[in-house]
Formats: structure tokens, sequence, C-alpha cells
């Protein structure tokens, strides 16, 4: 194309959002005239690169704004042999995201290091590549911010931040004592299941924390048993008993170490 040309080109494309065609035309050009493409193919396989385009900057986009910490999990990366007495199929069945179409919630329940977070934060990068609005935090986090709100008085609109995603997951759940030192925050952690049952709106929780330890935890028997049966209503429950697999790779760096002085 000749200069101005180009540049007009370039104009159009950016006014009509297709960023790719914008940056890539002369290379697609040159392409459909070195494969003598029809114009309907070269139209189509044009239409193919911006949407897909748009899809990976979309979903590129969902994941910043879910605040998943990094490393990202994968769930193909979840070794299912060192846990076997979890169901890989229940798992995989999750993946599909039909329990968020559901307004369906999972708790996994289980000691420090058998893969909870490691599969919640699969899943929320799965519903963040199946188009859904979804939002991480650790309860200690969620509590501490939300706790801020009540004397700042910003509670309300901190509360819509928990509210609104499509999935929410609070990860770890009992990791920190602190995190529940007064009935306050109880009731905080109340406020946010109860908005998000009312409005059938899904939930990742894990906890290495019992049922029947929660009012202990929590401090509050009444909070305790209104959280209960919220989060059991409408959860696909998982328990993972099994070994800790942070402690399984500190011992393989233990023997590979000690195999290399000896």
């Amino acid at each position: 194309m000749k200069d101005k040309q180009a540049e007009k080109f370039i104009e159009n494309c950016r006014y009509l959002g297709l960023k790719k065609l914008a940056l890539d035309y002369g290379s697609i050009i040159d392409k459909a005239n070195k494969s003598n493409m029809g114009f309907r193919e070269f139209l189509e396989g044009v239409v193919q690169d911006e949407a897909n385009d748009r899809r990976e900057r979309s979903i590129k986009y969902r994941v910043q704004e879910s605040r998943l910490p990094r490393p990202y999990k994968l769930i193909q990366d979840f070794d299912f042999t060192f846990q076997p007495k979890l169901k890989k199929k229940l798992i995989m069945d999750l993946a599909l995201m039909d329990f968020v179409r559901r307004k369906e919630s999972i708790l996994f329940i289980g000691n420090c290091g058998t893969g909870k977070s490691h599969l919640a934060r699969s899943l929320a990068i799965i519903a963040c590549q199946n188009g859904f609005r979804v939002l991480y935090t650790t309860c200690a986090d969620m509590l501490n911010d939300l706790n801020t709100g009540v004397y700042e008085k910003t509670l309300a609109k901190r509360m819509l931040k928990y509210v609104n995603p499509e999935l929410l997951v609070i990860d770890e759940m009992g990791h920190d004592r602190l995190e529940l030192e007064v009935t306050r925050e109880a009731h905080l952690l109340f406020k946010v299941i109860d908005e998000r049952y009312k409005l059938h709106k899904s939930l990742i929780f894990t906890t290495n924390v019992e049922e029947q330890d929660w009012a202990d935890y929590l401090g509050d028997p009444i909070s305790t048993q209104a959280i209960l049966d919220r989060i059991f209503h409408h959860s696909i429950k998982i328990e993972i008993k099994g070994p800790s697999y942070r402690k399984h790779e500190g011992k393989l760096l233990q023997e590979k170490y000690e195999q290399e002085t000896n």
C-alpha cells in the first residue's frame, strides 16, 4: 500500500477495533497474494484472526483482573497420581464450568499441601478462559480489607468487590488465626457468603478446618451455622485426604542434594 493509503487503512482498522489487522495487515496481504486465495477465504481468515486475537486479549484481561497469584496454577500440572483418593474425573468434570452455569459452589477441605489451592486456582483460570468474571482472594486478605472498610466507613463499596464477580475464590481459610480474632470478622465472612448465596453466585472455598471445628475457629457459633448452611446448600464438597506434596518435593530435593554431595 502507498503511505497515505496505509495510514488511512490503519486508522480505519483502529477505529473499528481491528487491532491485529492494523498491526499485521502487510504480512496478511502478502500471505494472501502468495497463496492465491479467494476473496471469501481471505475475509474469513481476517475475521477469524481478529476473533482469536480478541478472545486472547479478553482472557488475559480477565486473568489479570482476577488477581490470581503468580505463577498461575494449571490443571494439567496437578499430579493426580500423588492423591489417588481424589477422583480425577470429578475435577475434570468441574473444569467444564457447568457448576458456574448452574450457580453451584465448590468446597475443598484437606490438610496443608494436599492440592486444594492448586485446584481452586486452576479452575479459576479455566473460568476466565470461559468468559466468566473471577476474583481470587485469601480469606485473611478479604477479611482484613472488609475490616478496614468498617473503620473507614467504606464497607458497602468494598463488599461489591467480592459480591459482583460470577466466581469468587476464597482460599486458605484456617492458615492465619489472626484473620478471625474478633466476632466482627466472622460476621464479615458471613456477609460475603450470604450476599453471594442470595444472588445465586458461585464460590470456590478452600480450608484446612474440618466442618466440626468451624464454630471454634470462627469464634461465633451463630454466624458459623449460618455460613455452613449457605456454603453446603449448593456446594460440591471435595475432601482431599492424603500426604503433603510440598513435603514430598522437599524430600526429593533433599535426596537429590545428598546424592550430589556424596
